[in-house]
């Protein structure tokens, strides 16, 4: 052999990449520092650790004795052996160590080829001196019986496991030393897998002679390969899932699997038979029609998804085989169930919810862009299509992807990429396995320059022009999980996009029956609707039809992880149809990826907020993110308080003016709606910045009708007119669904008589009320006088002296209480503060309200409860008027109020929250209590606002578990699939609260 840098001349440690000062003693202790060994320095400087290798070297020659001299001949002049000589011990520490305990496991790597299966089969059973028991053989069973027990068996058979997994790391591994054939993944795993039915094997008859003895075997056991050794793609090291099926189920067959795993997980890997019928509470061994029964009725849809790459593996493979025959058929039924895409969501967020913020971009298994990623959807698909073809049952995945290209179900160049890039993943995680033996899928850190240069050469990736293997494998592992980032575009929506199109392509066959079963997959209810939704989309005219093809997957898929797909979808092709004559919202979405995606998640979640943005999309230019964060959040409720009043007054009609109040109106409901499901806003800032807009919406409309009537008349208003926030306007605690009580007073006027004064003042507040309130396709604008004196009976304005002496002298207890959260906030703002000055003395007294009052208060509360839940309601579950409601909590804020208010200050507030805070300040009630009513209150009113944004309606009854409440939950910040976690929240935190109350009430 010609040296790559010339005979002749020794290189120097550096040049060979021996970085250890050590290393020039190492040569000389093996001889290789003269001319003749050059050859052989090239090639050590070619292992992934050159002075790792060589300092296993080292020991080995020390292990070996006089049998170095056999090595060293094979080193100079057997490349093969060189090879994987040199390339297993620079990749692994573990390999070093085991060839230097065992000195003759050497002589393996000289073997020019691997063992066969019937060799690995051979050399395991014989590791115990196992025998095969009579007449099972003959069947074509693997059932054996093992001379040697006990520690001695365990010993012996690692010994044997591991110089298996020696030669196959050699022979994998030698191609980077020397020009030796390359092993690719299936044939790794393949013998992986060989290897681990093997050793199991042996290990299962050790575990019958330690249990049976010299006894006849009495039962029949079967042992099923799962996971990634029953699909034949097994990592170095790895747990092998297994589950045992056994006639008769009983003692004698549990403590025989028992005993097998325990000799497996000590000799070879962790055996975890975890996988089985009611995971690790459910008995180890069942009967074959234990196991039928248990899967026809109870198995979860991931049960099923696990039966996918089920195997026979070793014991009685007749029982085996009918246990495949038996339950395979019901993995293509699995996708036909009720409960398949939630799950399948589920397990999709559960699998990424693993992995530690931290770890996500290094772990090759579970990150994103990672393994998990490609198998997952290819087992979906698997699953979907599988019912009807039966070409795409296959267990490995990257045979799974060659029938899913074959069947046209997965684009060619995206079938062939993805393989790629999945088998560049599965190398990477078994170099990392190699180093030490472990059971590993997580990167060396990027800036880990030694870790990442052993890693890289490894794997065999070598200097690609200014740019060395470190930096080649940077950039690689990012184009390569960048990829499958793209996996469910490339997997599932640009086939649907095809077949909708009925593009001439070669690559897909999807059938329009195909194309809805993937999409009932991905969770749309009305797939055949879905499909014509997609086809209108694409096929939309000229440019417009382009970008849709071009950005449709990833809508697809984000509309797909929303509770109502099919919603979604419609909502986006009604937005789109509305925006037709608009390019900036195609190309928005195109450019943008932040506005598309957060879009998507609104039109699937809120109902509300989808039809608000028919008629508001400009909102939609503020899902992008300014240089402070989201732009939904960048704006000021006191300026949008002043923007609305000041372009509605600017109209000199009034149906204009009504026009623009309800432009503006809409518009910042679809912003905070916006920011709100989209997580940006909590709950107090959302209710905060609704009484904002209800008060400018009122003080323009006031302004406004007060305008108009002075233009008709010709002369100056006769009175000052304020309106006064009452419920939760005053407290500026308002929810989606929330009305408007106000109460209108005036105060006539300089020169002007009290009688028309007031009958002027009436005429504008029920105009401003019918011009509100009258009928429009945005949300409703109720404005509710009920709370005023004598209620529905009394007038809608009166003067303050008027309030004053019907406060003073006919006030009943609940108004008092109402007036507790009276506040300014509309019209004249001086002719407001007088009236909070005489209201502070009616709901403030010197001395507290009269126990009577309190007593009353009380009583109210009691019908309360009793009488006004609307029929049907349930108690637990309404946010409203349910236990620990928000009606409980408010009626003990305004009771404390009313007893102790004349001794704090604090307590002077119209908000519940922040009164909530004087209460405690006050220590008229314990933290924990104020904490519990607080929670309450918040969880509550997040609740009731969820109900609003999903149904497009107010709703006050949290409904049933089910679609409609994983909606629900969802809006509220929940993942989709903790549906009944929410549930349970929100029935433990009102019930806690229901305490409190019930302690203040006195109940």
């Amino acid at each position: 052999m010609t040296s790559p840098r010339g005979r002749g001349r020794i290189p120097s440690a550096g040049r060979l990449g021996l970085l250890e000062r050590t290393a020039p003693d190492h040569l000389a202790d093996l001889g290789w520092n003269d001319e003749d060994s050059v050859d052989v320095l090239w090639s050590l400087s070619r292992a992934p650790d050159a002075d790792l290798a060589l300092r296993a070297l080292v020991r080995m020659k020390g292990a070996v004795g006089e049998d170095w001299a056999e090595v060293d001949r094979l080193i100079r002049t057997d490349k093969g052996f060189r090879g994987r000589l040199f390339s297993v011990l620079g990749g692994s520490d573990a390999f070093g160590d085991h060839l230097v305990a065992e000195t003759e496991s050497w002589r393996l790597l000289a073997e020019p080829a691997l063992p066969t299966v019937e060799e690995i089969y051979a050399r395991m059973l014989a590791s115990v001196d196992a025998t095969g028991e009579p007449g099972e053989l003959e069947k074509g069973n693997k059932v054996y019986r093992a001379a040697l027990t006990g520690p001695k068996a365990v010993v012996a058979l690692r010994i044997a496991y591991r110089n298996l997994l020696l030669q196959l790391a050699a022979h994998d591994l030698a191609s980077t030393v020397e020009d030796e054939p390359v092993i690719y993944l299936p044939e790794v795993g393949g013998f992986l897998a060989d290897a681990a039915d093997a050793a199991l094997t042996a290990a299962l008859a050790v575990a019958f002679t330690e249990v049976c003895g010299d006894k006849p075997i009495s039962v029949r056991m079967a042992v099923i390969a799962m996971g990634k050794c029953g699909a034949r793609e097994l990592n170095y090291v790895s747990d092998v899932d297994v589950i045992f099926v056994s006639e008769p189920a009983d003692g004698r067959s549990a403590r025989i699997a028992g005993e097998m795993m325990r000799i497996g997980t000590l000799a070879f890997f962790e055996v975890d038979a975890a996988l089985r019928p009611e995971g690790k509470a459910g008995a180890l061994t069942r009967t074959l029609d234990a196991h039928v029964a248990y899967y026809n009725r109870w198995a979860k849809t991931w049960e099923f998804q696990a039966l996918l790459k089920a195997r026979a593996m070793t014991g009685d493979m007749q029982l085996a085989d009918e246990y495949i025959a038996a339950l395979k058929p019901m993995v293509w039924t699995a996708a036909e169930r009720d409960d398949f895409v939630p799950e399948v969501q589920a397990m999709r967020r559960r699998v990424e919810s693993l992995v530690p913020e931290d770890l996500r971009e290094r772990n090759l298994k579970l990150g994103s862009g990672s393994l998990r990623d490609v198998e997952f959807a290819v087992q979906l698909l698997q699953m979907v299509h599988g019912r009807v073809d039966e070409e795409i049952r296959v267990q490995a995945t990257v045979d799974a992807l060659t029938a899913l290209t074959a069947g046209g179900y997965v684009g060619r160049d995206d079938g062939a990429n993805l393989k790629a890039s999945y088998q560049f993943l599965r190398l990477l995680e078994h170099r990392l396995q190699l180093q030490r033996l472990s059971r590993t899928h997580v990167l060396p850190s990027f800036d880990d320059e030694g870790n990442m240069r052993w890693l890289a050469r490894a794997a065999h990736i070598r200097r690609e022009g200014e740019h060395d293997p470190t930096e080649v494998l940077r950039e690689e592992l990012k184009r390569q999980k960048a990829r499958i980032r793209r996996l469910h575009e490339k997997l599932f929506y640009r086939p649907l996009l095809n077949a909708a199109t009925r593009f001439n392509t070669d690559e897909l066959t999807l059938t329009d029956k195909s194309a809805e079963r993937r999409l009932a997959a991905l969770g749309y209810a009305q797939p055949a609707r879905a499909l014509s939704h997609i086809r209108a989309l694409a096929s939309a005219p000229l440019r417009r039809g382009q970008i849709q093809l071009l950005i449709l997957p990833s809508l697809l898929e984000w509309i797909g992880n929303t509770p109502d797909p099919d919603a979604g979808l419609l909502n986006y092709r009604r937005l789109c149809d509305a925006m037709d004559k608009e390019e900036w919202f195609i190309r928005l979405l195109r450019d943008d990826g932040v506005v598309a995606e957060r879009l998507m998640h609104v039109l699937g979640t809120s109902a509300y907020i989808a039809n608000l943005l028919m008629r508001s999309p400009d909102v939609i230019h503020l899902y992008s993110d300014g240089p402070n964060g989201p732009k939904l959040c960048e704006t000021r409720p006191e300026d949008v308080a002043k923007g609305l009043i000041a372009s509605t007054i600017r109209q000199q009609d009034l149906k204009r003016a009504v026009a623009a109040a309800r432009s503006h109106r809409r518009f910042e409901l679809a912003r905070i709606a916006s920011a709100d499901i989209l997580g940006m806003m909590d709950v107090p800032q959302v209710c905060a910045a609704l009484s904002s807009v209800w008060a400018a919406v009122l003080n323009a409309a006031l302004t406004v009708v007060i305008a108009e009537s002075e233009r008709e008349s010709g002369e100056s208003a006769p009175a000052r007119i304020a309106v006064i926030g009452m419920g939760r306007l005053g407290g500026g605690e308002l929810g989606y669904g929330s009305d408007a009580d106000v109460l209108f007073v005036c105060q006539p006027n300089e020169g002007f008589d009290e009688v028309p004064a007031v009958r002027w003042a009436q005429t504008i507040a029920e105009k401003v009320r019918s011009m509100l309130g009258s009928p429009s396709e945005d949300p409703p604008l109720e404005v509710d006088t009920g709370l005023r004196p004598e209620g529905r009976n009394g007038p809608v304005v009166r003067t303050l002296a008027a309030y004053a002496t019907y406060y003073e002298q006919w006030a009943q207890p609940w108004e008092i209480q109402a007036l507790l959260r009276a506040h300014q906030v509309a019209g004249d703002d001086a002719l407001g503060v007088d009236f909070l000055l005489m209201a502070d003395r009616i709901r403030y007294p010197e001395g507290g309200v009269s126990s009577e009052a309190v007593r009353e208060i009380r009583r109210i509360k009691a019908r309360v409860d009793s009488e006004r839940l609307p029929r049907g309601a349930d108690p637990a579950t309404h946010t409203k008027l349910g236990r620990g409601g928000l009606a409980d909590v408010e009626w003990t804020v305004q009771l404390l109020q009313l007893r102790h208010a004349h001794r704090f200050a604090t307590l002077h507030n119209t908000s519940t929250l922040q009164s909530l805070d004087a209460i405690g300040a006050a220590e008229l009630l314990s933290e924990t209590d104020v904490a519990l009513l607080k929670n309450a209150w918040l969880t509550a009113t997040k609740a009731r606002n969820a109900l609003v944004l999903v149904r497009g309606k107010p709703v006050d009854q949290l409904p049933a578990l089910g679609k409609q409440l994983r909606a629900v939950a969802y809006a509220a910040g929940w993942p989709e699939d903790h549906a009944a976690e929410f549930l349970e929240n929100y029935l433990r935190v009102t019930r806690r609260a229901k305490a409190v109350v019930r302690k203040v009430f006195g109940e």
